[in-house]
């Protein structure tokens, strides 16, 4: 599905729902006011986007540990099984096994036409800086999304707070018999404290799961991009044992 049809078919579910679900509240919340049934739709929006990310990091580790299946792709460049080594990256999947795979697999195509051994490890090393700028943005997709969304809460809830603020000081200016109608000031404050728990409630979630996502993707990006040296550095010293093997 693309990006643009996500994030459009959410938005309209999450307004849809929100407002569903807003009237169904008992009354002392849905006299939070329409504002109410927003935050509840970035409520679910958020639920939205944590679980779309949760499943993309779940694929982008691939099918098992990073750790035995690098272990099994430096075996294979080791005793140069270079078939062996692209078919385990497609066997595990992920961001990781394409990049590597983008690598092993180019390495494997300029070895057989490139006399050159620093143009074959260029040629090499560029196709893992491509693979890479291909799945680094597939990992921090709806980040901003979660960012954005805490903050607009914050704004939300403080609208409403002031909103209700408002009513509650204007009940105070209209008497009834020379009486302040206590049931407006009550409403007005309601209407204030509800938009306030409802706004900080949905910030608080966007901004754990933002900064866990974050450290997740740097985490993984590490990882990546660890591999993708260790990957080069044995190139080299295989293209080092050629050139020897020629000097010799």
């Amino acid at each position: 599905m693309k990006q643009s049809v996500f994030m459009t078919l959410v938005l309209v579910v999450s307004l849809a729902l929100g407002f569903v679900i807003w009237m169904q509240l008992p009354d002392y919340l849905k006299q939070g006011g329409y504002l109410v049934a927003v935050l509840i739709a970035l409520s679910i929006m958020l639920v939205a986007f944590i679980i779309e990310r949760l499943i993309t990091l779940k694929k982008a580790k691939g099918r098992t540990s990073i750790q035995s299946f690098f272990k099994d792709i430096v075996l294979f460049i080791q005793q140069e099984q270079y078939d062996k080594a692209i078919a385990a990256c497609d066997k595990q999947r992920g961001s990781c096994a394409n990049i590597l795979r983008a690598g092993i697999e180019r390495y494997q195509q300029v070895r057989a036409t490139e006399h050159n051994s620093d143009k074959r490890l260029s040629e090499t090393q560029r196709a893992i800086e491509e693979a890479n700028a291909l799945e680094v943005p597939l990992l921090e997709r709806n980040l901003i999304a979660l960012s954005t969304i805490a903050s607009i809460a914050t704004m939300i809830g403080l609208l409403g707070t002031t909103i209700g603020m408002i009513r509650a000081f204007a009940a105070t200016s209209h008497r009834v018999g020379g009486v302040i109608d206590a049931q407006e000031l009550a409403r007005g404050i309601s209407e204030a404290l509800v938009n306030t728990a409802g706004g900080l409630f949905d910030a608080i979630i966007g901004i754990v799961a933002y900064n866990y996502f974050v450290n997740r993707v740097d985490a993984f990006n590490y990882t990546v991009d660890e591999a993708s040296y260790e990957v080069m550095q044995l190139l080299k010293s295989k293209e080092a044992e050629a050139l020897e093997k020629v000097r010799a």
